[in-house]
């Protein structure tokens, strides 16, 4: 049992709350060869979900000068909106996320997401999802450094009004993990979305969740109620 009630529990959007790796992978595979250049192998893309897309584009093309890659980054927001604008539907939530969500909502925990994503990328998917109503803080890559920074938590804590010691942060990869290890909060790790089990284990997760239905399982079996 934690010392503290947990107050607030902060989520990973790509590979936590949705299954986008295979947008992501396709479009930047688009920007790369809209721009004449090699595209990087879909595994290393996959590995790099998660930090904000400055950092991925400097990871997978370390070569690129600054002007250069900052043209890649404009091509890949545009094509990934323009694929998202023709797309009959919105990336697909993992199963049983929203039932999850709305049960912690009603409990009375306060709920947040932290993500590599653009401030519109996250509107894009709440919308898509209706769950505007569900988060009460949510920190995108527009305002803070990449993980594993512990800015976006510090800034989720503060307008939620919590400590570090009553926050959880669930996410799927070891970027998660080592911000929530950089912000003193409890990492939780998940096993359906980009890094394996021994990666989050090794970045610093207290556990690894292996469906969205053994979150609240785990938190009332750990922590005290809201």
């Amino acid at each position: 049992m934690c010392a503290e009630s947990l107050r607030l529990i902060v989520f990973d959007c790509d590979g936590t709350l949705v299954d986008s790796q295979h947008a992501i992978v396709a479009t930047m595979t688009a920007a790369f060869v809209e721009m004449d250049l090699p595209p990087p192998d879909g595994n290393a893309i996959r590995a790099l979900i998660g930090l904000s897309l400055e950092e991925t584009i400097n990871l997978l093309w370390p070569q690129g000068g600054a002007a250069d890659s900052a043209l890649l980054v404009a091509g890949y927001r545009r094509l990934f909106f323009e694929q998202r604008s023709r797309a009959a539907a919105p990336d697909r939530l993992f199963p049983h996320a929203d039932t999850v969500l709305r049960q912690l909502q009603m409990a009375g925990y306060l709920l947040g997401v932290a993500t590599g994503k653009s401030r519109r990328g996250l509107d894009a998917v709440l919308t898509g999802h209706d769950l505007h109503d569900v988060f009460l803080t949510r920190q995108t890559a527009d305002g803070h450094p990449g993980k594993p920074h512990p800015s976006m938590l510090l800034q989720a804590m503060a307008e939620a009004d919590v400590e570090a010691a009553e926050t959880l942060m669930l996410g799927d990869t070891g970027f998660d993990m080592a911000m929530a290890v950089n912000a003193g909060v409890t990492p939780v790790g998940v096993a359906w979305g980009n890094h394996d089990a021994d990666a989050l284990y090794a970045a610093g997760a207290r556990v690894v969740l292996e469906d969205f239905r053994d979150l609240m399982p785990y938190v009332i079996e750990q922590w005290n109620g809201p």
